[in-house]
C-alpha cells in the first residue's frame, strides 16, 4: 500500500526539537515533504542556528520513517533562518541587526563576559552571524579576549567599522582607548558613550548582537532597558548564594522593564582536578537549578570550574574557538543553541514587513 503524505506528517508529529521543547509539526519546522514515487524528501528549517544539531535531527528523521511500511529512500534537507524577534514597545530592531542579547550578571566575578564571549562564538559556530558589544565602559575586556588589537577604522569620520575576532563583530571603547586608561565618567557619560558605540558601528548582516553588560542593575541596566531594543536577556552566575541573591536582582530587573529573559547560565558549577580527577562543587550545588524553578525560567546549562577556559579568555583565544572538539565547547554550544530556541519561541518582529504610511495635505 503507497504512504501518503499525512502519515509522514504524523511521524514527523511524534519527533521532539529538544531545545524548541515541541514536534517537528508544532514548531513550524517542516518547510516542504515532496514525494517520488516511492521516495520521500524532507525539507526541515529551524528558527535558530543548530549546526551541530543537523545530522542527529535528519538520522532520528530518517530512523523513523524507514520503519514505514513501503517506503523506499528518504532525503532530508535541514538548514536554519533566523528571523528578527519583537523588542521592548516603542523600540524597533536596528538596521543590520535582527537580535539583541544582552548577558547580564547581578555581581562581577561570576565570569560573564567570558561566557558572553564564548556564548557569541558558540553561536556562530552553529551558523550564526554574530557581534558582540561590549556595554563595560569602565572594565572593558572584549577585545582582549577575542584577540583583538589596535583601533575600529572609519570610512567616513562619523561611524565605525566593527573589529574582527575570531570572526566575530565587535565593539568596545577599549578599542578607543589605552588597556591601562582609566575611565573616570559620570553615569550619563557612560550611557552616552555605550549608545554611540552601538548606534555608530557598522554592524553587517547581525543574526544576534550579545551584549555583555557590567554587573549590576544601574544606569547602563537602565538605559539598555529604555533606549535599546533588545530581544531578550540572560543572566550568569555561580551556585553561590551571595551570587544566586545578586542575579535574582538582574532577573526582576529585566522582567520589571519586559525584556524576556531566555534563561539562566550556571558558570563554575563544579570543579574536576586536572590532577587526580576529583570533582567538587566548590561554590555550592543546584544553585542556577533552584533560582530556573523558582522564577520559572530555564538553566540554559551548567559550565564546569576550568583553568583552561580563563587562560584561554586571557590569551585572547576563547575555549570555543581553541577547543572546538572539547566537551566545554560542547556544552558552550548546547547552551548557545537552547539560547537561541527560546528566543525563537517569541513573538517575532513584523515592522519590516508593513510599510511606512505618510498622509500629506495637498
Amino acid at each position: 500500500m503507497a504512504i501518503d503524505k499525512s502519515q509522514i506528517e504524523t511521524r514527523l508529529g511524534e519527533i521532539q526539537d529538544p531545545y524548541m521543547e515541541t514536534d517537528l509539526i508544532a514548531s513550524k519546522a517542516i518547510k516542504s515533504i515532496e514525494r517520488d514515487g516511492d521516495n520521500w524528501k524532507i525539507e526541515v528549517q529551524l528558527g535558530y542556528p543548530a549546526a551541530g544539531f543537523f545530522d542527529e535531527l535528519a538520522q532520528e528523521i530518517k530512523t523513523s520513517l524507514a520503519s514505514l511500511e513501503g517506503i523506499g529512500q528518504v532525503e532530508v534537507g535541514i538548514s536554519s533562518q533566523v528571523k528578527s524577534h519583537a523588542v521592548q514597545q516603542n523600540l524597533k530592531p536596528l538596521e543590520g541587526i535582527k537580535n539583541i542579547i544582552a548577558v547580564a550578571s547581578g555581581k562581577g566575578g561570576v565570569g560573564k563576559s567570558t561566557t558572553a564571549v564564548n556564548l557569541a562564538l558558540a553561536l556562530q559556530a552553529e551558523g550564526a552571524t554574530v557581534g558582540i558589544l561590549d556595554a563595560d565602559i569602565y572594565g572593558p575586556s572584549i577585545p582582549r579576549m577575542l584577540g583583538c588589537q589596535g583601533q575600529p577604522e572609519s570610512a567616513d569620520g562619523k561611524s565605525l567599522e566593527p573589529m574582527i575576532g575570531h570572526g566575530v563583530q565587535s565593539m568596545s571603547i577599549g578599542y578607543l582607548v589605552e588597556e591601562d586608561t582609566p575611565m573616570i565618567w559620570r553615569g550619563p557619560m557612560v550611557t552616552q558613550a555605550l549608545e554611540q558605540l552601538l548606534n555608530d558601528t557598522r554592524w553587517s548582516g547581525i543574526d544576534y548582537l550579545i551584549i555583555d553588560l557590567p554587573p549590576g542593575t544601574g544606569d547602563t541596566q537602565l538605559t539598555l532597558a529604555q533606549r535599546i531594543p533588545v530581544s531578550g536577556a540572560v543572566i550568569v552566575t555561580t551556585p553561590q548564594d551571595i551570587a544566586l541573591l545578586d542575579a535574582r536582582k538582574g532577573l526582576k530587573m529585566f522582567e520589571k522593564v519586559e525584556v524576556p529573559v531566555l534563561g539562566i547560565i550556571e558558570n563554575m558549577s563544579i570543579h574536576i582536578c586536572s590532577q587526580c580527577g576529583h570533582s567538587e562543587h566548590i561554590f555550592g550545588a543546584g544553585g542556577g537549578e533552584r533560582m530556573s524553578q523558582e522564577h520559572g525560567v530555564d538553566l540554559l546549562g551548567a559550565l564546569p570550574l576550568d583553568i583552561r577556559i580563563r587562560e584561554q579568555a586571557d590569551s585572547g583565544n576563547p575555549t570555543v574557538a581553541a577547543m572546538q572538539d572539547s566537551q566545554i565547547s560542547t556544552i558552550y554550544r548546547g547552551i548557545a543553541r537552547k539560547t537561541a530556541a527560546k528566543l525563537a519561541t517569541k513573538a517575532r518582529d513584523h515592522s519590516a514587513a508593513f510599510p511606512n504610511i505618510v498622509i500629506q495635505n495637498n
